[in-house]
């Protein structure tokens, strides 16, 4: 098998709640085809060929190019806000669980950098009903890291003079490694993400743990 078919796996098996597998071939390709062209760029034609299906196949499952769009985006948030709300709600020190989101989050990040490229950049493409349901769910996740910046600052593990300024900046550091990461760079998402848990400890003042 080529590399390249074995990646085509890969993404779908990271899309294995979505069906039926029709369903899940579109949404792969879709992935593939916004990454590489861009949102606006592609058309469903261009979709449905990679699937291997025709345009009129495309409409049994999703109505727009728009809907595969928010489908994408809807399945990226859900996991990004179930990485940090865990490492939020779990065991240890504030330093701890601060490292943890961050170790987990950009390990997501970079390992599926082209998936998260659409999730976190393709927002203004969402139709308005869309867009705040995603950003109901970002503003989930913003709070679930500020829980853990707030813990540490009320122990005192943490100087943080602004927590909500300094969560912008985790988040954003976060994020941004799905802009330059690729998977022929000199770092793994595991390297990247224990480079990036250190970083952020620095940041609000913690001794890595």
């Amino acid at each position: 098998m080529s590399t390249v078919e074995e990646a085509a796996g890969d993404e779908e098996k990271a899309w294995g709640e979505v069906t039926p597998e029709a369903a899940r071939r579109l949404l792969v390709a879709a992935v593939e085809a916004f990454a590489e062209r861009g949102y606006h760029a592609t058309t469903t034609r261009d979709i449905a060929s990679r699937a291997g299906m025709s345009p009129a196949a495309l409409y049994i499952h999703y109505k727009t190019k728009e809907e595969l769009l928010h489908r994408i985006s809807r399945v990226g948030h859900d996991r990004a806000l179930e990485i940090l709300e865990t490492a939020a709600d779990g065991e240890g020190t504030a330093a701890e669980r601060l490292a943890q989101a961050v170790r987990t989050f950009v390990r997501w990040h970079a390992g599926r950098y082209s998936t998260a490229r659409i999730v976190q950049y393709e927002l203004d493409a969402l139709e308005p009903d869309h867009r705040a349901e995603i950003m109901a769910l970002r503003r989930r996740s913003d709070a679930a890291v500020r829980r853990i910046i707030d813990d540490g600052v009320r122990t005192g593990e943490f100087d943080v003079p602004d927590v909500s300024g300094t969560t912008l900046a985790v988040l954003s550091l976060c994020i941004d490694v799905a802009r330059w990461f690729r998977s022929e760079g000199p770092r793994t998402p595991d390297e990247v993400g224990e480079l990036y848990a250190g970083l952020v400890l620095r940041m609000v003042s913690a001794q890595k743990r």
